[in-house]
């Protein structure tokens, strides 16, 4: 079996040739980089991290340190989890509000003028890619990498649809279906880095201001999802 921790800083080896003091505390990744145009903030997870309220609230407290102690440094959270912690002690712990507070944290930093960027490299699923990833102004992903809300199986027996049907929803419409390339079709992930040029990548990524959240509009453009760009501009107009 690879070693995770060595594959996560073998990541950070590509991300940041300049350099860079990554290190990892069990699932948690933190430090930071040497980008093309200055330092960088890493926070994310490995190992296909499910994360509970102890992991949430290490995530949490990285992201606080780096508004504190550098004040308007992009962040690049590496995503790589299973979800949540399905576990009894962290659901009656309340995990979804660990998770809200993390969600809360990178807002902080949006305010504060961090940009926020998520690279998806390993797992991204449910509600640990709703704290970290999808919260980034921009989610990037490698191409091999697994992106899902729920697995097919699982869906079916919640929805009671058929697995049959929902593969053939799949191959119909980007919204059923797991996967980069589908997720690329939404709009949520923006672009797919090739494994040599992440450097580049990122470099290109940072030099792109924060601005108005594009993922329905990308969604519209590449035919993921057709209507919830006009469905929103419809909203804003009336109200």
């Amino acid at each position: 079996m690879p070693d995770a921790r060595a594959d996560v800083l073998t990541l950070c080896d590509a991300l940041f040739p300049g350099g860079h003091d990554v290190r990892t505390e069990g699932l948690l990744v933190w430090g930071s980089g040497h980008g093309a145009d200055g330092p960088v903030a890493v926070i994310g997870t490995r190992d296909r991290a499910a994360i509970g309220v102890d992991l949430a609230y290490a995530l949490a407290g990285r992201v606080l340190q780096v508004v504190r102690e550098h004040p308007g440094r992009p962040i690049l959270m590496l995503v790589d989890t299973q979800g949540q912690q399905l576990s009894r002690r962290d659901e009656l712990l309340g995990n979804g509000g660990y998770l809200a507070h993390l969600a809360k944290c990178f807002e902080v930093a949006r305010m504060r003028g961090h940009l926020l960027l998520s690279l998806v490299y390993g797992e991204a699923v449910s509600g640990g890619f709703l704290a970290l990833g999808m919260i980034a102004d921009r989610t990037y992903a490698l191409a091999d990498a697994q992106i899902r809300v729920m697995a097919l199986p699982a869906m079916a027996r919640i929805t009671q649809i058929p697995i049959e049907e929902l593969q053939a929803l799949c191959r119909s419409s980007a919204i059923f279906g797991p996967g980069v390339d589908n997720y690329a079709r939404l709009g949520a992930v923006e672009t797919v880095w090739p494994q040599g040029a992440l450097a580049e990548g990122l470099a290109q990524a940072l030099r792109v201001p924060a601005g108005p959240d594009p993922r329905a509009a990308l969604g519209r453009e590449r035919g993921g999802r057709t209507l919830a760009h006009d469905v929103v501009q419809a909203v804003l107009t009336a109200a």
